[in-house]
């Protein structure tokens, strides 16, 4: 939907006519410079979805800035790429890992010299500032708060990556200026100022928000109505090409307004439409405007909207606000005054109506904490809420006393349930409903989030007062998560932003001598490195004569070395074409080209990943690991006797090895494999401690909890720490028994994934011990996963 094309001329005109005049001509270039810029920035900015809006305005001051010569290209290019190649276990308290090889990264650059050194010995000093709630804005300990503002950004990513987004705000104030910082509400009368017959205006629709009341509004002001036959809205779809044909025709004599809705569901017709417009803004009535609203397609394959029409026309798009507060008023809007009062047992129906407003708005706003809120994202709407509302409506009509089984079925299965595909997520829903919907609802006070309470009776507009006086402020609590999960989120926000700036670089010659290598070159040692490093493949004959035994644990063995031949062999094979291809020895294929493009940004090429194992890691991060994993399997190869400790984290296919353990100990004790389960105990032990495997079953390594932390000492789990979001699992001793003698009181169902991303990377569920609630974790999003 992004294409700006023919507005640029005249956008540059107006922003000329608009600037201050000056008689000094360095003054009035400047003056026009910085005109022309903010003038295209508000109309670039209006167009665009607020996840993308900071990505242009970070990019836009980056450009200027390098154009000025005002920032390094090689340290803006760090601050993108920022590559932490090796991990360093981190010797202060208040660093993770993470952070800590990120710092040692950071300390290779010339200006960041001897930095892991100060971190180290003014430990005390640098914990006050990582600790601080707005590092961003505090002075940096010793010699380094004289460092540049694009080297401080350096610094704080390295350190609170999660406060980046923050940091680039006040970045650009600094530099630009704090217009283009400022929190601008959308304007229709301003953009319809700008239109004319022949610029049409185009809504770029999100779910929740509603184009057409916004445009009523407006037409009402300036006396464009429909009872004045001045306003013409016409939702495309079924047949409604012929009628928008005559419409817009009609206005264009008459100089009225013209909406024409979800052009999206009329592919066909676009061509024609863009024609239309064309035809009927030659010679037409000064007054006649025509308005275009469309969905953003969800693949760029699916897009279909003509690119004439997208750069022609003024592009606005206008998004739902977000937070609880904003949620929750907007679930209530969704009812009319008099709703609440509608039912014979009206204390009863107003009650659960707050509670299934207060559950609509957590379900839709947990989507934004990504993976640990929801495994998948789900189209939840207004929708889902009214029908509900009507749903319970019925029942309470039509039962002597509330049916709290029946309403909390039909709303977490069906209305909501009906979105709803993973089975994790379903049971979260599930939980919710079951918090928020029981009897103690109208009996005691019912707690919604921490600190606050189901409100009392109350009216409409008593219940919006409620909210507005009670509500506490925006955290991840109120949705039943911990704040470690705001932070997860603002980092995988900050990384996603710059690998897009990263990818968004110039490509051309000058740029790329600016940023003091050639693409090439540094893909060709990118490229030289791997094949370095890359080991031999398993030599499986010599393997499989070492051992006539078969068992399950030997069989997983091989299969994992199978497939890391085929990796090896694709990465090996790969990166010959491309090294060929770079000395001009072969002719660059697409798909050579993209591998190339691939590497000089840090990622690993599709062809690897589909062969590989599921990991959010980056190149540099994802091959020491493969290396990692080659060398484990090497170990295991040497006699083929199972290791002490086994690292889960290491096999393409962790399943397989936890189903070896169940098919060794039913074949031992003669047990039904079908009637059987893996029962885990988490030790207190790590890795090192342990010389050899248990008798039966296998110590595993490498797990991290997420959302809550394991206590080794009270053998349970409880609430993670402030700032460690992945804490390490200690060794956990897993072995099969008969379903029949499993324990579940005081335990916890917690899934373990291969990432973070959750999902489809699935791997198995393992019952830990709990003193809590269960609810308590399931609304927290605990689980456990095997990539850091």
């Amino acid at each position: 939907m992004y294409k700006f094309g023919i507005a640029f001329n005249v956008l540059f005109h107006r922003a000329i006519k608009q600037a201050d005049k000056a008689e000094d001509l360095q003054v009035r270039i400047s003056v026009l410079m910085e005109r022309i810029t903010h003038t295209i920035f508000l109309y670039t900015s209006q167009a665009l979805f607020e996840k993308d809006k900071l990505t242009f305005l970070s990019q836009m001051t980056f450009q200027i800035l390098l154009r000025k010569k005002e920032i390094n290209p090689l340290e803006l290019d760090f601050l993108l790429r920022f590559a932490v190649e090796h991990t360093h276990p981190s010797p202060v308290t208040f660093l993770t890992t993470q952070s800590w090889s990120a710092v040692k990264a950071v300390a290779h650059m010339e200006e960041f010299r001897g930095i892991d050194r100060d971190v180290e010995g003014s430990a005390k000093q640098w914990r006050k500032w990582v600790e601080s709630e707005c590092p961003e804005k505090e002075k940096l300990p010793q010699e380094w708060k004289k460092k540049s503002l694009i080297q401080k950004l350096i610094i704080l990513r390295a350190l609170r990556p999660d406060r980046m987004t923050y940091a680039l705000r006040n970045f650009v104030e600094e530099k630009l200026g704090a217009k283009y910082v400022e929190r601008t509400r959308l304007d229709l009368s301003k953009a319809f100022e700008e239109s004319s017959p022949c610029i049409p205006v185009f809504f770029i629709l999100s779910p929740g928000v509603d184009a057409l009341k916004d445009l009523e509004m407006l037409g009402k002001k300036l006396g464009f109505t429909i009872d004045l036959g001045k306003f013409h809205n016409v939702s495309l779809g079924q047949g409604q090409e012929m009628v928008a044909e005559m419409v817009l025709e009609k206005a264009s004599k008459g100089g009225h307004w013209v909406i024409l809705q979800n052009v999206h569901l009329v592919a066909k017709w676009l061509g024609t439409l863009e024609k239309l417009l064309e035809k009927f803004s030659q010679g037409s009535h000064r007054d006649y405007r025509v308005f275009l609203s469309a969905k953003s397609a969800p693949t760029p394959s699916e897009h279909i909207i003509p690119q004439g029409l997208l750069e022609n026309a003024i592009k606005i798009t206008n998004e739902p606000p977000t937070g609880m507060l904003a949620n929750l008023h907007a679930a209530l809007y969704n009812f009319d005054p008099d709703t609440p009062e509608m039912c014979s047992k009206e204390q009863e129906f107003k009650s659960i109506l707050f509670s299934l407003c207060y559950f609509h708005a957590c379900v839709a706003g947990r989507l934004r904490f990504g993976p640990q809120g929801w495994s998948r994202s789900y189209p939840f709407n207004s929708g889902d809420l009214t029908i509900c509302a009507s749903v319970l409506y019925n029942y309470l009509e039509a039962n002597p006393s509330v049916p709290w089984e029946d309403l909390r079925y039909l709303f977490g299965e069906i209305m909501y349930g009906g979105h709803i595909t993973d089975p994790w997520d379903r049971k979260l829903c599930r939980v919710y409903l079951e918090e928020f919907m029981n009897p103690s609802l109208l009996e005691d006070d019912l707690m919604l989030a921490p600190g606050f309470a189901a409100p009392p009776y109350l009216d409409y507009s008593g219940y919006h007062q409620y909210i507005e006086e009670m509500l506490p402020p925006e955290s991840p609590a109120l949705y039943g998560l911990h704040p470690n999960s705001e932070i997860e989120f603002l980092t995988v926000t900050s990384n996603t932003l710059f690998r897009t700036l990263l990818e968004m670089q110039p490509r051309n010659a000058d740029s790329s001598e600016e940023l003091g290598q050639f693409t090439d070159e540094k893909v060709k040692n990118v490229l030289d490195d791997i094949l370095e490093k890359l080991p031999e493949e398993f030599n499986m004959a010599e393997i499989m004569q070492k051992t006539s035994n078969r068992s399950p644990y030997v069989v997983v063995c091989f299969q994992e070395c199978e497939r890391m031949n085929i990796l090896i062999r694709e990465i090996r094979v790969s990166l010959q074409q491309l090294d060929l291809s770079l000395k001009g020895e072969m002719t660059l294929s697409p798909d050579v080209e993209a591998m190339q493009s691939v590497l000089s940004h840090d990622r690993v090429p599709d062809t690897w990943s589909k062969l590989a194992y599921p990991s959010t890691y980056g190149l540099a991060q994802w091959f020491n690991d493969l290396l990692l994993r080659c060398r484990e399997l090497d170990t295991w190869t040497q006699d083929l006797a199972l290791p002490a400790v086994v690292w889960l984290s290491g096999f393409f296919n962790p399943q397989s090895f936890l189903t070896a353990i169940m098919q060794t100990m039913a074949r031992k004790n003669e047990w039904p494999l079908d009637r059987m389960c893996l029962t885990v105990d988490v030790t207190k032990k790590m890795k090192e401690d342990y010389g050899h495997p248990p008798r039966e079953g296998a110590y595993l390594h490498g797990l991290l909890m997420e959302g809550a932390r394991w206590d080794a000492q009270a053998g349970t789990i409880v609430e993670a720490r402030l700032k460690e979001l992945r804490p390490i699992m200690p060794v956990i001793f897993a072995k099969a028994i008969p379903m029949d003698r499993q324990e579940t009181k005081h335990t916890y169902e917690c899934p373990v994934y291969k990432t973070k991303m959750r999902g489809p990377t699935y791997v198995w569920t393992f019952r830990l011990k709990s003193k809590e609630k269960t609810a308590k974790w399931v609304l927290a999003g605990v689980a456990l996963v095997l990539e850091a």
